[in-house]
């Protein structure tokens, strides 16, 4: 059966897109918008249920015209645009013709599975969505089991932060709740709890990450909240030669898992005592 074909930006069905840019409609649709090739292709790698493709051939490069089977076949639906028409419901500057309806993500902390010893990122109060969606591809690159939002600002389902995710939102588990459920359920799993923080002498590199951790960093203005860093098993800072005295919520994320990363490989390769 051929593509429901939409040329008119005023079609009510654009307008029922645009609208899932805010939080209160994605929430009541338990969906949110997934745009460009890259972003959509690891969604649906990641396993992600597609409701809706849009696309428009007039923007497509090669590796859009490429994949465009492959996401057709994962969707419910496919529906071709206009250029005029995808222009009206894209959220980003220089789209590639690709915008996908796909559910939401997120899980409740008790239906998280984590397997020994996990690797945690744990943002309590980031407001930006871009820092979100950074700290996911973190999280995605170096391997971590989950990020969770303590006290959320935004929501999992932010086309900004599925943006700045690059769609790795799909790919690693999440989860938000409150600050105090949070930390009740990483000490009832017995997860070791590493707050960043400037007001502290402890290097973050004389830490040790490679039992169950997770790694926290607070809101980009005021930072972790006192009943997290009174949680914490370890307080860190990360060493400033300026006039700063902290780094973006995400790059300090990053520094950190990443030496976490080491040591954990640094002890799987360490021969064993004979």
């Amino acid at each position: 059966m051929a593509d429901l074909h939409l040329t008119s930006p005023a079609n009510p069905r654009l307008k029922s897109l645009v609208a899932l840019r805010r939080r209160r409609v994605r929430d009541e649709a338990r969906a949110t918008l997934v745009e460009g090739l890259e972003e959509t292709v690891l969604a649906v790698g990641a396993g992600a249920r597609v409701r809706s493709l849009y696309y428009c051939p007039e923007l497509f490069g090669a590796a859009t015209q490429g994949a465009l089977p492959q996401l057709r076949s994962a969707a419910g639906e496919s529906v071709r645009l206009s250029r005029a028409a995808f222009e009206k419901v894209a959220y980003r500057e220089g789209p590639d013709g690709i915008l996908a309806v796909v559910d939401a993500v997120g899980h409740e902390l008790g239906a998280l599975r984590l397997p020994p010893r996990p690797l945690l990122l744990l943002a309590q109060a980031v407001e930006k969505p871009g820092n979100l969606g950074a700290m996911l591809r973190t999280a995605d690159g170096a391997g971590a089991d989950a990020v969770l939002a303590a006290d959320p600002v935004t929501d999992w389902g932010n086309p900004n932060l599925v943006r700045a995710s690059k769609g790795t939102v799909y790919s690693v588990a999440v989860a938000a709740a409150p600050a105090a459920q949070v930390l009740d359920w990483l000490a009832q799993h017995d997860i070791a709890l590493v707050a960043t923080t400037p007001d502290t002498d402890l290097d973050y590199a004389d830490v040790d990450y490679t039992g169950s951790v997770a790694i926290a960093v607070g809101a980009e203005k005021t930072g972790l909240t006192d009943d997290v860093l009174a949680a914490a098993t370890q307080r860190v800072r990360i060493p400033m030669a300026g006039r700063a005295d902290s780094l973006n919520v995400a790059t300090s994320a990053a520094i950190v898992a990443y030496e976490a990363v080491r040591q954990r490989r640094r002890a799987v390769d360490a021969p064993s005592p004979t």
